[in-house]
C-alpha cells in the first residue's frame, strides 16, 4: 500500500476538526429553531437576498464549492492516492457499492410504490467530516489503513452520491442553458489539455458553469464537480492547479461552509408528533437503511470482493475493525440531508426525514466508536501480554 500523501494527512486532520464543528453547529441550530427566537431564526434562512433566498444560496451555491472540493479530492485519489493502484482500490469501490446498494433496497422495500420512494437516495450517502472526525477520536490506535479505507470509501460513496443527484433528482432541463454549460466546460477541457495553469479563467469560467447550470435543471452543485476535473493536475507536485485550489478550500469548506450548511438545514422545529412520525415508512427506510443497511453492504461486498480474489485486505486491518468502519458510515448528515432536499418538496417529509438522519446518524457514530474502541483496546491489551 502507497505511504500516504501530506496532502492526504492535512484533509484527514481538517475533517477530523470540522466532524466537530459540525456537531456544535447542529447542536445549536437545533436549539435556537426551538427557543423563544424561533421565528426570527427560521424567517433568516428564509430572508431573499439577489432573488434567492439565504438557504438556497447556501444548498446552491456554496455547497457547489464543497462539490468542487469533493471532485478535487476524487480526482487526487485517482492521480496519486489509494485509487490509483486499481488492485487497492478495488476493495473500498466493493465496500462503497454495497454501502449504497443494500440501504437503497431495504429503503424500498418500505417505500416502493409510495410517494416517499424519491427518497432512496437518503440512505446511501456518507457523511466523511462526521465520519473521519469519529474515527480520529479513536486516536493512534487506529490503523492507518482504515483511516484510508474509510477515506476512499467516504469519497467513493460521495461520487455515487453526485451521479444519483445528475441522474434521479433532475426534474425538467432547459437544454439551452444545458448547452451552454456545455460549451463552457469543453472551453475549461481545451485551457487544460494546452497546459494553461493560471487559476483565473478557470474560476471565472467555473462562475459562468455554476450559474448556467443552475438555470438547466441539473442541480447546480454538479458545476463544482466538473470544474474540479477541468483543473490542471500535475501529480504530486503541490504548487499543481488542483492541489493549490484544494489546499486554499480545505478549511473553508470545513469551518465555514459545512457549518453554515447545517445551521440553515437544521433549524428544524421539534413538534409533540415528533416520535409517532418516526415509525412512518419513510423514517422507518432511512433509519434501516443507515444504520443496518451500510454497515451489512459494506462487510459483505468487501467479503465477496476478497474471496472472489478481485481484492485483498490490508494486513492491519481485520474484518471487525472493517465492520466498525462499516458502522460509522451510517452517519449519514450532510449529503443525506442535502438529497432529502432534492427527493421531496413537501415541508412535512423533509422535516420527518432530516430528523431521522439526525438521529440514525447520531447512533450509527456512537455504536461505531464504542464498537471500534473495544475492539481496538482489547487488540491492544492482548499484544502487550
Amino acid at each position: 500500500m502507497k505511504k500516504p500523501s501530506k496532502l492526504f494527512f492535512e484533509f484527514f486532520e481538517s475533517e477530523k476538526t470540522g466532524g466537530i464543528i459540525l456537531l456544535i453547529s447542529t447542536v445549536i441550530s437545533l436549539f435556537l429553531a426551538n427557543s423563544f427566537f424561533q421565528s426570527d431564526y427560521i424567517n433568516f434562512w428564509h430572508f431573499k437576498f439577489a432573488g434567492m433566498k439565504i438557504e438556497h444560496w447556501i444548498n446552491d451555491g456554496l455547497m457547489a464549492v464543497f462539490f468542487l472540493l469533493i471532485g478535487l479530492e476524487l480526482k487526487r485519489e485517482i492521480y496519486v492516492g489509494e485509487l490509483s493502484d486499481f488492485r487497492n482500490a478495488l476493495l473500498p469501490i466493493f465496500a462503497a457499492i454495497g454501502g449504497m446498494l443494500v440501504p437503497a433496497g431495504l429503503f424500498l422495500l418500505l417505500n416502493y410504490g409510495t410517494v416517499t420512494q424519491a427518497g432512496a437516495g437518503i440512505p446511501m450517502a456518507t457523511d466523511i467530516a462526521f465520519a473521519l472526525g469519529i474515527l480520529s477520536l479513536l486516536g493512534k490506535r487506529v490503523p492507518t489503513s482504515l483511516k484510508i479505507f474509510l477515506t476512499a470509501l467516504a469519497v467513493i460513496d460521495d461520487l455515487g452520491a453526485i451521479i444519483i443527484i445528475a441522474i434521479f433528482y433532475t426534474k425538467s432541463l432547459s437544454f439551452i442553458n444545458l448547452g451552454i454549460a456545455f460549451v463552457v466546460f469543453i472551453v475549461l477541457v481545451i485551457l487544460n489539455r494546452i497546459k494553461v495553469y493560471n487559476l483565473v479563467p478557470y474560476l471565472i469560467g467555473g462562475i459562468f458553469l455554476w450559474y448556467f447550470i443552475l438555470h438547466s435543471g441539473v442541480h447546480a452543485t454538479i458545476a463544482g464537480v466538473l470544474l474540479a476535473f477541468a483543473i490542471p493536475f500535475k501529480g504530486k507536485n503541490e504548487k499543481s492547479p488542483s492541489s493549490i485550489v484544494e489546499h486554499y478550500l480545505d478549511k473553508p469548506v470545513a469551518f465555514i461552509i459545512l457549518p453554515l450548511f447545517a445551521f440553515a438545514n437544521t433549524c428544524i422545529p421539534i413538534k409533540s408528533d415528533l416520535f409517532s412520525n418516526l415509525t412512518s415508512s419513510n423514517s422507518t427506510g432511512i433509519f434501516l437503511g443507515l444504520f443496518l443497511g451500510k454497515p451489512t453492504g459494506i462487510i459483505l461486498f468487501s467479503f465477496l470482493g476478497v474471496i472472489s480474489g478481485f481484492c485483498s485486505l490490508p494486513d492491519d486491518i481485520k474484518w471487525k475493525y472493517l465492520f466498525g468502519t462499516g458502522i460509522l458510515g451510517g452517519i449519514g448528515f450532510t449529503m443525506s440531508i442535502f438529497i432529502t432536499l432534492l427527493a421531496f418538496n413537501q415541508q412535512e417529509y423533509i422535516i420527518n426525514s432530516k430528523i431521522s438522519v439526525l438521529i440514525t446518524s447520531t447512533l450509527a457514530g456512537l455504536t461505531g466508536y464504542i464498537f471500534l474502541f473495544f475492539m481496538l483496546r482489547k487488540e491492544r491489551q492482548l499484544g502487550t501480554r
